[in-house]
């Protein structure tokens, strides 16, 4: 066969794996967003990470409350109105203090923590991530860190904050976050380290809470040390500076 009559047959399949790549992307697309639909108004049966708890204990030094094997993950979905008000505050408190502002990345976060990295020893890496973000690497990917996860990350954050409103985005966040081994959600880390419901928590249990949420697995929120404590007083300040009750009745209506 001659090479002019390979060309034709080439383009001819060219043009059909561009179709393919193009109806794959399409299907990738409506399915990522029937997902995050679906739980607009549907609990999470479970995260990757969940899974991935159940299957293997973290290894790490200084890791606290270990849980034996059989492992069984601790998680009930909750929503703003069964918890205390003071969690949500103290969530914002902690982690994201432009929650209500941005809409789903703080770029003035992200470039103090590049800034604060760069000049640093490499040994204590600070994050930018809003609560949003984590929600998005939270509830819809596998744990890790790869480019791909980080790109999977944006792209899931910007489908939130569109399909989801802030309410909802704040009772995902308290509902899946990784409180200790075993442990996701203020629900189940107010009844294992204070023996309550997360109605029922106080302003300085929701700090202690949030306070141990950069690593639940180093920092105790039952029996806390002084690194817990420090980060418990920082998080009570910062709920007073946005205003308590008030805040949370904003949040409510988001």
């Amino acid at each position: 066969m001659s090479s002019e009559a390979l060309i034709p047959d080439l383009s001819l399949l060219l043009k059909k794996a561009g179709r393919l790549l193009l109806q794959v992307v399409a299907a990738l697309f409506l399915a990522s967003v029937a997902w995050v639909l679906m739980y607009r108004w549907v609990a999470p049966p479970a995260t990757w990470l969940m899974l991935d708890r159940r299957a293997h204990a973290p290894v790490g030094l200084g890791y606290y409350g270990i849980q034996p094997e059989p492992r069984h993950i601790n998680y009930q979905f909750r929503t703003l109105d069964e918890v205390a008000p003071a969690v949500p505050l103290a969530l914002v408190a902690a982690e994201d203090q432009r929650f209500l502002l941005h809409h789903g990345f703080d770029f003035d976060a992200l470039t103090k923590a590049a800034k604060r990295n760069w000049n640093g020893d490499g040994t204590h890496i600070v994050g930018g991530s809003t609560i949003s973000q984590q929600v998005a690497k939270n509830v819809f990917l596998w744990h890790g860190r790869s480019y791909v996860r980080k790109a999977a990350e944006a792209y899931f954050t910007v489908l939130i904050e569109f399909l989801w409103n802030k309410r909802r985005i704040m009772e995902m966040y308290l509902s899946v976050a990784e409180m200790g081994d075993c442990t996701f959600g203020v629900e189940a880390a107010s009844q294992r380290y204070f023996g309550k419901s997360a109605s029922r928590v106080t302003p300085a249990e929701a700090a202690l809470l949030a306070g141990v949420l950069p690593n639940p697995l180093r920092f105790r929120a039952s029996n806390p040390g002084p690194v817990a404590r420090a980060k418990q007083q920082r998080v009570m300040r910062n709920m007073r500076r946005l205003g308590g009750v008030t805040y949370v009745n904003t949040l409510l209506t988001k």
